[in-house]
This record gives structure tokens, C-alpha cells and sequence, in this order.
């Protein structure tokens, strides 16, 4: 295996090495070029996929699971390490590392099925979307899931202007969450002392079926698989000295920005939870597991108007911010699996087309019950995919001879493949309870 010896075509080569790092200046000012990459990803740990999970686990079981969200931000904050390392080491990302180090069919069958997850998950992105433009407007699912694709000419345009201002589009979007999840924990008066004595887990998560199966579906699709991909990619932005202590400057700072960014994901994330416990588990309401039942209970149970209001405005936001990153995902998998380099405009195209259609044919025929029925199992086939992007990725990592200085030490190995088999296994779990 090598993923060395042939010549590197630098991924998203359009905005390859854009963002100028300074030779000199202060931590902060450094810290703040590379602050972007990380906010990209985190968009995929608080995407729609993932509220209707964490608004089932805090209506069912209360505070209960807020560790099982830390715990896969943990894992999740291991694993986009290997990934910005990866990119920033080799000059590769994922989808090229693997082209390189394996024969052509099975670069071809790990394309495909990169395909397939991120076509999954820009169908939840669309799918949340819909139902955030139904709760706002009034606007039917199906238009609602049309409106989602001009998402594609909005990419496009800011791309234009620059990847720095396409991450701060994704970051202002992300503070628009934080705040909306803000004012929804302010007015739904959680308690403090449940919240902090559940952060360590409980041995119930495991005694318990039901909740052990909550706590698996939110572990299993806290981790996108083309998250991964992106991350080893868009570290290359920054046009950092390739030189060893260049790029251990770049793995450091890129490493806190992904890590700071991760945290506010899990802020996020245990957001919901936190919202649904205190406003629906202790009052009675303990089967509320749909986006448009907790939107439409959270004013008349809180008491407040905005509430659902806010909820909703959160939920478009993270629908949009999604299927960004989820297309300049789609764009870093087919350059780098195929070396085929489209246009952006007809590559967005093709991935939302993938996601809409199937979307479009659900909602008309089947309506809100039928977009319920497809956000899960959008969530089984990203379940399926993750093993084949984070195995080769460790592997990747773990290897000296490509890796040089960079390559994992015995203690992250040893991390890392504990992390990958914890995933794997309840992952494959979860599948097999779901189909069988």
C-alpha cells in the first residue's frame, strides 16, 4: 500500500492553499485563519438526522442520555483529528488516499458507496429543510423539498467570493442556532443539578432495551462518513509552509478549531435533549419522538409564544448549513475516488438531484408520515457506509512509511481502533434491529 508515490492533484483545487497563513503573529491571530474547517464539520453533528434521536431520548428517558451525546462527541472530536491530520500530512484527502493505495474496483465500490451515504444524508437534509419551510411558512412538503435545491446556486455564488466566505456564511447560520437553542433552554428552565449528574453514564443505558436503543441511534449517527472526507480536504485551504513544523503548526491549530467547533456541536445536540426532558418528559408528554409533534406542543406546554417559532428557524438553519457542506462533500468524493474533475454547478446539481427526487416522490405520496419513514432510514444506510471511511482512515493514519512524524502514536492506535469497533459494532446493531 502507497499513497505516496504518485503525483498529488490537490483537492478542491479551486480553493486549494486560498487562505493565507501569517509566518509571524500571535496565538489568536493564527488560531483565527485556521478558525473555519471545523464549523464546516460540526454542521454534520447537529444536523436534522440527528434532532429527531436526541428529542426522542430526553422525552422518553429525561437527562438520562446527555453522556451517551458526549461520548460520541468525544469519539467524534478522535476522529476528525486522524482526518485533518491525514490531509495535512500527505496532501491528500481520504477519497484520494484511498484511490491511491488500493486496486481500481475497490476504489470504485468505496466511491460508490460514499455515494450512497452522501446521498442519504443530503435526504435528510432536504427532508428537514421541508418540514422547517412547512412549519414556518404553511408551504406543502413537496415545495418545500423544491425550494431546497436552489441551496446549490446559494453554494455557488459564495464560493465565488471566496471558501472564507462560504465558512462564514456556515458560522453565522451556526450562531443562529446556538441562539435560538439558547433562548429555548432559558424558557424551558432545565434543571441544573439532572443535567450535571447525568454527564457520566448510568447503568440503566445499558439494562434498559429501549433506551439502550435510543442511546445506540444517537451514537451511531453522530458520525458522518463524508465528514470525514470534507475535513481531510478543506484543511488544505490553508496555504500553511509544507514543511514538518509548517504542518505540526497546522495540525495543532487545526485541531483546537475542530475541537472548538465539536464542543458547540455537542451544545447543541444535548440542546435538544435538554429542551425535550425538561419540556416534555416531566409533563406528561413522554411519547413526543417527531420534529413537527415537539413544534407544535413547545408553546402551549412551555407557555410561551417563539418557542416553536425558534425551534423551527433553528431547524431550517441546520437543514441549510448541511446540504453546504454536504455538496462540497459530494464535489471532494468524485474528484478524489475518480480524478474526475466536473463542474461545480452540474456536481451540486447531480448530488441534490440524487437527494431530491426520492424526497419529492415520498412527500407527494405519502406526506409527513412517509418523510418520518425516510429520515430513518436515510439514517440506517449512513450507518451501513461509516466503517468503510473510518477503517481505511485509521489505517491511513497508523502508518509510519506515509505518515512520517505524523503517524498516530501506540496510545491514539490503540484509541482509535477501540473508537472504530465501538462504532462498527453498534452500528451493525442498530441495522440488524432495524431491518430484521
Amino acid at each position: 500500500m502507497n499513497i505516496k508515490n504518485t503525483e498529488i492533484h490537490h483537492s478542491l483545487p479551486e480553493v486549494y492553499g486560498s487562505v493565507k497563513v501569517p509566518k509571524t503573529g500571535s496565538f489568536g491571530k493564527k488560531l483565527w485563519v485556521f478558525t473555519g474547517p471545523g464549523l464546516m464539520v460540526a454542521v454534520g453533528y447537529m444536523d436534522p438526522g440527528n434532532w429527531a434521536t436526541d428529542i426522542s431520548g430526553g422525552a422518553k428517558f429525561g437527562y438520562t442520555l446527555i453522556s451517551v451525546i458526549l461520548i460520541s462527541n468525544l469519539f467524534a472530536m478522535l476522529l476528525q483529528h486522524l482526518a485533518l491530520k491525514l490531509g495535512i500530512a500527505t496532501g491528500r484527502d481520504l477519497a484520494q488516499a484511498c484511490r491511491h493505495a488500493y486496486s481500481k474496483p475497490v476504489s470504485i465500490a468505496l466511491w460508490v458507496l460514499c455515494e450512497i451515504a452522501i446521498a442519504a444524508c443530503d435526504l435528510a437534509e432536504v427532508i428537514g429543510s421541508a418540514i422547517a419551510i412547512n412549519l414556518l411558512f404553511g408551504l406543502p412538503l413537496s415545495v418545500g423539498v423544491v425550494i431546497t435545491v436552489l441551496d446549490v446556486l446559494v453554494l455557488l455564488y459564495f464560493q465565488g467570493k471566496g471558501f472564507r466566505a462560504l465558512e462564514c456564511i456556515v458560522g453565522g447560520l451556526i450562531f443562529m442556532i446556538f441562539c435560538c437553542f439558547a433562548y429555548e433552554i432559558a424558557v424551558s428552565q432545565p434543571s441544573i443539578t439532572q443535567i450535571f449528574g447525568n454527564i457520566l453514564p448510568k447503568p440503566e443505558i445499558v439494562t434498559n432495551p429501549e433506551m439502550l436503543y435510543v442511546a445506540i441511534g444517537i451514537l451511531g449517527a453522530t458520525v458522518m462518513p463524508h465528514n470525514l472526507y470534507l475535513h481531510s480536504s478543506i484543511v488544505q485551504t490553508r496555504n500553511f509552509d509544507k514543511t514538518n513544523e509548517g504542518r505540526r503548526s497546522a495540525i495543532f491549530f487545526a485541531t483546537i478549531d475542530s475541537n472548538l467547533s465539536l464542543s458547540l456541536a455537542f451544545f447543541i445536540n444535548a440542546a435538544i435533549l435538554i429542551i425535550s426532558a425538561a419540556t416534555f418528559h416531566h409533563t406528561g408528554n413522554q411519547n413526543v419522538a417527531d420534529i413537527n409533534d415537539a413544534y407544535h406542543l413547545l408553546d402551549p406546554v412551555l407557555g410561551v409564544k417563539l418557542a416553536g417559532l425558534f425551534f423551527a428557524v433553528a431547524l431550517l438553519a441546520s437543514g441549510q448549513n448541511s446540504t453546504l457542506t454536504g455538496t462540497l462533500a459530494g464535489q471532494i468524493v468524485m474528484e478524489g475516488f475518480l480524478n474526475l474533475t466536473l463542474k461545480p454547478w452540474l456536481r451540486r446539481l447531480i448530488t441534490r438531484l440524487i437527494a431530491v427526487i426520492p424526497a419529492l416522490i415520498v412527500t407527494i405520496l405519502y406526506g409527513e408520515k412517509g418523510t418520518g419513514d425516510l429520515l430513518i432510514l436515510s439514517q440506517v444506510i449512513l450507518s451501513l457506509q461509516l466503517s468503510f471511511a473510518v477503517v481505511p482512515l485509521i489505517i491511513f493514519t497508523n502508518d509510519k512509511k506515509e505518515m512520517g512524524e505524523f503517524a498516530n502514536s501506540p496510545l491514539i492506535k490503540i484509541t482509535s481502533w477501540i473508537v472504530a469497533i465501538i462504532i462498527i459494532a453498534l452500528n451493525g446493531y442498530l441495522l440488524w434491529d432495524t431491518i430484521f
